[in-house]
């Protein structure tokens, strides 16, 4: 009580011009703390607001990566799927590299359908190829501008000639099901 009361006959001890400067000081001071207080509501606000977001971003940049990367293999087997003649087949694509070694002995297999694309399946042998001739053969046709699938491989080293192999491919070759054709 004492301080209030010191205070009290300070204030009445002075003179009207400076009670008035000081009661302008005071309320400069109060506005002072009223508008800090307000601004430091707002960053906090604001802060809680950047947390949050970033917390987002970081759950979204690794699904971004993702959708990319899916969105380019998806326009990749489109481009490929566009460059699909129809006469193409698995035969027609191996006779297409180039690569032929003593024998090449080619089987139709019966395809399956699945989301949207039917397979055109082949069993294909081709015997007396060097492996540089098989590496190129495989190269080719994975990486080739139509959408041909390895299904399955196998490398057998000839026993009369060990710089020779037999080549046992299994390829399916995927074309688009004639009523699912996106636009």
């Amino acid at each position: 009580m004492r301080a209030v009361e010191m205070i009290r006959d300070l204030w009445l001890d002075l003179d009207r011009h400076s009670r008035l400067w000081l009661g302008y000081a005071l309320i400069m001071l109060l506005i002072g703390v009223v508008g800090w207080s307000a601004l430091h509501s707002r960053v906090l606000v604001l802060e809680k607001k950047r947390t949050g977001r970033e917390t987002v971003l970081k759950e979204l940049l690794p699904l971004k990566v993702a959708y990319l990367t899916a969105r380019q293999s998806s326009d990749l087997l489109t481009g490929r799927m566009a460059s699909l003649r129809p006469d193409d087949s698995p035969a027609k694509l191996v006779e297409e590299t180039g690569i032929k070694g003593k024998s090449v002995k080619i089987t139709p297999i019966k395809g399956e359908e699945k989301n949207g694309y039917s397979e055109d399946g082949a069993d294909i042998r081709i015997e007396s190829l060097t492996m540089n001739e098989v590496v190129n053969l495989m190269y080719r046709l994975e990486k080739g501008n139509r959408p041909l699938i390895i299904k399955k491989s196998n490398i057998r080293i000839r026993f009369d000639d060990q710089s020779r192999c037999d080549l046992n491919l299994v390829l399916a070759l995927l074309r688009p099901v004639a009523g699912q054709v996106k636009k």
